[in-house]
């Protein structure tokens, strides 16, 4: 058994979705299981559709038209104008709107669950249809049905022992299946993994089928150490350890997702990262080895950083009480910590703040401590750095904050405009 992964820029339009049948044809069909995401930019353009219909119903028509019309032409492109398709799609469309007609909840993150997750269902329905159509027979499946979580929306934690009964119950290994990322189930509910989660559902398939490996297809030749819209030269890893994609999933490098490692590396089932446009490269082997090779530098960015600098009013230690009460609150806003750095009387924190939470911390402890924040930084992390790679990102713009350790130099900048 093996899990193929292909994320959003796999599927953005006919001729890539094309591209999907080609790699399925290239690698075999038999003993496959498929997660797909969102086509292209969907998630974001559903994320427009829950933000409309909390905030602002007047922009709501426009929002779905633009989904409606995208899914249209991928099928215009695809099919013909008879095909079951068209209604399959429908259906889910007024799935959607009968959710936003009969919801009364206000808790957003619920509703955003039960909308984003469209995107999926539409993707998959549309792939697999049309693996059909060019005579590739596979097996839709519903991944709510499959992967159990809790209700933590937008972040739900897997019930592994349910899960994975499920889909040893479920599912036929010896066929293909298709299947959506990102997505899970609570009761009748639709729950998601964490933003890029459709990596992490891989994960989570090859661990409760004992799959032999997975590969997650790309529009890279595997993973650089560098991002190439970033930097002018990268140069493919042709290895990494588990260990090092923890540690630069940790850091927050974007090719794999942080979660996706832990169940792979228990059953020691190696992760590909392969190119969806040269099929000849082998790519990356991320499998229970040593470090990286070759072993260079590895750039990972974050933008849109804040730098929180805390100390006390009165000007006395910053000790444990004052800190935890600090991370107390960063917890309660969501609002991730990226970098640590304190001293006798500061403590300052590289925070990302997804979910527009920072005001409310400001506002919350204000009263207690002063405070100095730093807005659009960007922080760069430097695994197995040397002297040029710090020096090259110092050149870039204002270094506010600079923490090195052994293996890993982080520096919060602010770019040169």
């Amino acid at each position: 058994m093996k899990i193929f992964k292909f994320g959003g820029a796999s599927v953005k339009d006919a001729n890539s979705v094309k591209n999907v049948a080609n790699v399925l044809q290239h690698e075999g069909t038999d003993n496959k299981l498929v997660v797909i995401s969102a086509m292209g930019k969907m998630t974001n353009a559903f994320e427009n559709i829950v933000h409309a219909y909390c905030y602002k119903k007047d922009e709501l028509s426009k929002a779905l038209f633009f989904v409606q019309d995208f899914h249209q032409q991928m099928m215009d492109n695809l099919f013909n104008n008879n095909h079951d398709i068209y209604n399959r799609v429908t259906f889910i469309f007024g799935e959607l709107s009968g959710f936003m007609a009969r919801n009364t909840s206000k808790d957003y993150n619920y509703i955003y669950d039960q909308i984003v997750g469209y995107g999926e269902l539409l993707s998959t329905n549309i792939v697999s249809s049309y693996l059909t159509e060019i005579g590739i027979q596979n097996n839709w499946l519903d991944v709510r049905d499959l992967i159990v979580t809790d209700n933590n929306y937008r972040d739900a934690k897997v019930d592994w022992e349910k899960t994975q009964k499920n889909i040893q119950q479920k599912i036929d290994s010896s066929t293909l299946n298709i299947t959506q990322g990102f997505l899970g189930g609570c009761g009748n509910e639709t729950t998601t993994l964490g933003r890029e989660g459709s990596d992490y559902t891989a994960g989570i398939f090859a661990y409760c089928l004992n799959a032999n490996n997975v590969t997650i297809w790309k529009d890279v030749q595997g993973v650089l150490n560098a991002d190439p819209r970033v930097f002018d030269k990268t140069e493919l890893l042709q290895k990494i350890s588990y260990t090092e994609a923890i540690e630069m999933a940790f850091y927050g490098a974007s090719v794999i997702h942080p979660k996706t490692i832990q169940p792979l590396e228990q059953k020691r089932i190696p992760l590909f990262v392969r190119s969806f446009e040269d099929l000849s490269n082998s790519g990356t082997r991320v499998s229970n080895e040593t470090g990286i090779e070759p072993e260079v530098p590895c750039f990972i960015v974050k933008k849109n950083q804040i730098l929180v600098s805390i100390s006390a009013k009165d000007f006395s230690f910053m000790v444990e009480d004052n800190i935890s009460e600090v991370f107390k609150k960063l917890h309660e806003y969501k609002l991730k910590v990226n970098l640590i750095q304190n001293s006798a009387i500061s403590f300052s924190v590289c925070i990302e703040d997804k979910y527009d939470n920072f005001q409310r911390l400001y506002d919350d402890l204000k009263g207690f401590f002063t405070i100095k924040s730093y807005q659009n930084t960007t922080l760069y992390t430097i695994r197995h750095f040397d002297n040029n790679a710090i020096e090259s990102i110092k050149k870039r713009g204002k270094t506010i904050i600079r923490q090195i350790n052994t293996e890993t130099a982080q520096l919060v900048i602010q770019e040169n405009i």
